[in-house]
C-alpha cells in the first residue's frame, strides 16, 4: 500500500500560485518540445541541403501519415497519462501504480499490432494518395523504417507521459536534448558518412528514440510512488477495470488525433495534385508549423497536468484559475513566432529549401497560419482542460470537426491555389477552437452546479 508521497521529482500542482506552477512546468516542457521539434528541423535541412528539394517532399509526405498513425497510439498514452494525474491529485498512489503497470503491457500489445499493419500495407496506401513516381521509393524506403519503430516510439511517449503526469518536465527535457543531440550526430553520420539516403535519416530518428525511453524509463522506475509498477504484477494483482479505465480515456484521445489527420491527409491529396515543387514547400512550411506549435502544445498540455491534479483533489476554483493563466500564458508565447510567419516566411523556408521559386509558394502559405497562430494556441488550452476534466469525448468529437473544416474549405479554396490550402488548414483551428470553448464553460457550470448542490444538502 502506498502512504505518503516520499521524497521525489514530483511536483503536486494542487496548493500554490497557478501561474507559478504552469511557468515553471511549461518552461522544462516548452523547451524539451522544441528541441523534439528542432531536431526535426535539422533532420530536414541536413537531408534538403544534402539530398536536395525531392528528398525534403519525400521525406515530407509521410507528415500526415504520421500524424494518423503515430497520432492514434500516442495520443493514447496521453489520454491515459489524464488518469495519472487525476490519481496522483487525490494522492491515489496505489491506483496510480496500477495504471502505469497496466498501460505498459497495453502500450506494448497496441503497438506491435499496429506495427505489422501498417508495415503490410504502407505500400498500397502510397500509391492510393498519388505519390509522385519521382519521389515514391524514397518515401517509401523513409516510412517503413519509422513504421518498424512505432514500438519505441510508442513506450518512448508513455514514459514520458508518466513523468509529465506527476509534474516532472525536467527530467523529459533532459531525455528530449539527449535524443535530439543523438539524431543529429546519427543523420550526419548515416547520410555523409555511410550514404544512406532518406532511409538513414530514419534510422537516426528511430534509434534517437531508444535513447530517450532509456532515460525516461530509469527515471520512472525511481520514483517511490510507482513502487512496484513496472513490475510482473501490479500491486495485489491485477485488476481489469484498470484497463478499461485506460482504454476508456485513451481511445477517444487517440482517435481524436487519427481523425484529425485524415483531414491533413486529404490537404496533401490537394497538394501532391500539383507538383514537386509545391510538395516541397509545404512539407516545409508544416514543419515550420509543427514547430512553433509546439509552443502552443506545450501550455496546454501544463494545463492538462494542472487541472488533472485538481480535478482529483476536487478544487474546481483552481482548475478556473489554471485555465485563465493557460490562455494568459499562451497569449504571450505566440506573440513573437506569429510575428515571425506574418514578416519572415521567405528567411525561415531559406534555412531548408534551395529553391527561389519554392521559397516563393511559401510566402503565399507560412503568412497565413501566422496569422491564425493565437486561434491554435486557445485551442490547445481549451482542449487538453476538457481532457483534463476527464471528458475526452467532445474533444475526439472536435477531431471529425476538423476534417469537416479541412475538407469544406479545402474542396472549395485548395483546387484553387496553394494559399487556399492554408484557409483549409486554419479554419480547421478555428472551428475546434470555438467548439472547445464552449464545452469547457458548459463543464465547469456543471461541476459549480454540482458543488452548490453538494453544499446544499
Amino acid at each position: 500500500m502506498f502512504t505518503s508521497r516520499s521524497k521525489s521529482k514530483t511536483n503536486d500542482m494542487t496548493q500554490g500560485r497557478s501561474m507559478r506552477h504552469l511557468v515553471l512546468f511549461f518552461l522544462p516542457l516548452v523547451m524539451g518540445n522544441l528541441f523534439q521539434q528542432f531536431y526535426s528541423v535539422v533532420d530536414s535541412l541536413i537531408v534538403g541541403k544534402i539530398l536536395g528539394d525531392k528528398a525534403i517532399a519525400a521525406v515530407g509526405l509521410t507528415g500526415s501519415f504520421n500524424f494518423f498513425i503515430l497520432g492514434f497510439v500516442i495520443g493514447m498514452t496521453k489520454g491515459y497519462g489524464i488518469l495519472f494525474s487525476q490519481s496522483f491529485g487525490k494522492k491515489d498512489y496505489e491506483g496510480l501504480a496500477r495504471y502505469v503497470a497496466s498501460a505498459v503491457r497495453l502500450c506494448l500489445g497496441i503497438s506491435v499490432a499496429i506495427t505489422i499493419l501498417c508495415v503490410t500495407f504502407i505500400k498500397p496506401v502510397l500509391y492510393l494518395v498519388k505519390t509522385p513516381g519521382d519521389i515514391f521509393a524514397d518515401t517509401y524506403n523513409y516510412y517503413v523504417v519509422i513504421l518498424l519503430g512505432i514500438s519505441v516510439t510508442v513506450m518512448n511517449n508513455l514514459m514520458l507521459t508518466i513523468l509529465q503526469s506527476l509534474g516532472d518536465s525536467r527530467r523529459p527535457l533532459i531525455a528530449m536534448i539527449i535524443s535530439s543531440v543523438t539524431n543529429i550526430g546519427l543523420d550526419l553520420f548515416f547520410i555523409i558518412v555511410l550514404k544512406m539516403g532518406v532511409a538513414g535519416a530514419s534510422i537516426a530518428t528511430v534509434l534517437a528514440q531508444v535513447v530517450s525511453f532509456l532515460y525516461c524509463a530509469g527515471a520512472a522506475m525511481n520514483i517511490p510512488e510507482l513502487k512496484g509498477a513496472f513490475g510482473i504484477k501490479t500491486p495485489d494483482g491485477t485488476d481489469r477495470s484498470y484497463y478499461m479505465d485506460l482504454l476508456k480515456m485513451g481511445f477517444p484521445v487517440g482517435f481524436m488525433n487519427s481523425v484529425t489527420a485524415i483531414g491533413a491527409m486529404i490537404l496533401q491529396y490537394f497538394v501532391n495534385q500539383m507538383e514537386s515543387g509545391y510538395i516541397a514547400a509545404y512539407s516545409v512550411c508544416m514543419k515550420f508549423a509543427g514547430l512553433f506549435e509546439q509552443i502552443g502544445v506545450s501550455v496546454g498540455l501544463s494545463v492538462l497536468t494542472f487541472v488533472g491534479q485538481n480535478f482529483g483533489a476536487g478544487k474546481i476554483d483552481r482548475i478556473k484559475k489554471g485555465v485563465n493563466s493557460g490562455l494568459i500564458l499562451a497569449t504571450i508565447v505566440n506573440l513573437p513566432l506569429s510575428s515571425l510567419m506574418i514578416f519572415a516566411p521567405e528567411q525561415l523556408t531559406g534555412l531548408i529549401l534551395n529553391s527561389p521559386e519554392y521559397i516563393g509558394y511559401c510566402k503565399e502559405f507560412l503568412p497565413i497560419l501566422g496569422i491564425c497562430l493565437y486561434g491554435l494556441g486557445w485551442l490547445f488550452v481549451y482542449r487538453y482542460s476538457v481532457q483534463g476534466l476527464g471528458n475526452t469525448f467532445v474533444p475526439m468529437t472536435s477531431g471529425f470537426l476538423e476534417v469537416a473544416m479541412r475538407v469544406g474549405v479545402g474542396l472549395v479554396f485548395a483546387r484553387q491555389s496553394f494559399r487556399g490550402v492554408a484557409y483549409a488548414e486554419v479554419s480547421a483551428w478555428l472551428g475546434a477552437f470555438v467548439m472547445l470553448m464552449i464545452t469547457y464553460y458548459v463543464l465547469m457550470s456543471g461541476l459549480y452546479r454540482k458543488a452548490r448542490t453538494v453544499l446544499t444538502w
